[in-house]
């Protein structure tokens, strides 16, 4: 068999999965704090004592995109944006310290202070829990103030500031879950809090994915599937002429 339909055969395989990058894009288009995903592709020599004549694709996700997106007003308290560079600190689903811009907090029934994927914010003293509130306010350098229950509006508490941290993005990778985390850290590692950081209450950042950028990509990619498969007939066009000339010889 050819050789040739083996390199269309991957480049069928990674287009696809470059697709699923840019359909997870157009999937988060609407999700608070989403960070687009890259996708690349590039030719992959053979590597072995032989004559390099061929070279396979290989598609890859080499970073996301940090530009931040809109911040839209909503008006509610606990709805933080954070203006420009940083991110919140969160608590992932492996119990270990996650970075997220997602700003859209509340209160659960234990306290805690979550965010919209139900993951507790971390303060700078820790993983942060709001005690019984008649308000709730949180500052640009993110104190969160509260007039505690049964007490008068004039007496306001800060209780604790949010943990925002400007991790180095070189260092920075997005996980499974979707939060990002630090690369190659080490033991007990963490970013520390960075004082210049500022939230805007009463605002959400939107998704940074441009969905007619994203569509107009999904496009693209499909089009160079089609060509792939079509190598593919191609090549087996080939190699059935190929044998029945042999058999006529």
């Amino acid at each position: 068999m050819d050789r040739a339909l083996y390199i269309a055969m991957t480049g069928a395989k990674h287009n696809t999965m470059s697709q699923t990058a840019e359909a997870n894009n157009l999937a988060n288009v609407n999700t608070t704090g989403f960070k687009r995903d890259f996708e690349q592709a590039r030719s992959m020599p053979v590597f072995g004592e032989h004559y390099p004549t061929r070279a396979y694709a290989l598609s890859e996700r080499p970073a996301s995109d940090f530009n931040p997106g809109t911040l839209v007003y909503t008006g509610r308290h606990l709805d933080l944006g954070i203006d420009n560079q940083g991110w919140f600190s969160v608590v992932g689903p492996d119990g270990e310290e996650a970075y997220t811009r997602r700003g859209d907090l509340r209160v659960d029934q234990l306290g805690r202070l979550i965010n919209g994927e139900d993951l507790q914010v971390i303060g700078v003293g820790g993983p942060i829990v709001i005690p019984p509130y008649e308000q709730i306010e949180v500052a640009m350098n993110g104190t969160i103030s509260i007039v505690a229950a049964g007490d008068e509006p004039a007496v306001v508490a800060e209780l604790e500031q949010l943990k925002m941290v400007i991790p180095d993005p070189d260092r920075l990778e997005k996980s499974p879950d979707g939060l990002f985390r630090l690369r190659d850290k080490g033991e007990n590692e963490v970013v520390q809090p960075d004082p210049t950081v500022e939230v805007v209450e009463g605002h959400l950042e939107q998704s940074n994915v441009k969905a007619v950028h994203s569509l107009i990509e999904t496009l693209s990619l499909h089009r160079q599937y089609e060509m792939q498969v079509n190598m593919m007939k191609t090549v087996d066009e080939n190699a059935q002429v190929t044998s029945q000339i042999m058999e006529i010889q």
